[in-house]
């Protein structure tokens, strides 16, 4: 499986610095993606990203821009 060269995953880093929800962030990521930096900023590891979207749901308005990623990479599942 190849990774993608272009993130599915956007990171406002003001939003995230300005209400500090980098936090909520990196804590219910089941897979892990993101790491909160010491300066309150996110960084993230997309190609590792399960594609569930609890990111979205906790944090701030406008500070991740999400969508799947393009055909062909992303999750993919196996049999067996």
């Amino acid at each position: 499986m190849l990774d993608d060269d272009q993130t599915h995953i956007e990171v406002n880093q003001e939003i995230v610095k300005a209400t500090g929800c980098g936090t909520a962030i990196a804590a219910c990521c089941a897979a892990r993606v993101y790491t909160e930096e010491p300066d309150g900023s996110l960084s993230v590891e997309y190609a590792a990203c399960l594609e569930c979207g609890t990111c979205l749901a906790v944090a701030a308005p406008g500070a991740l821009k999400w969508h799947y990623p393009r055909g062909g990479f992303g999750i993919q599942f196996r049999e067996g």
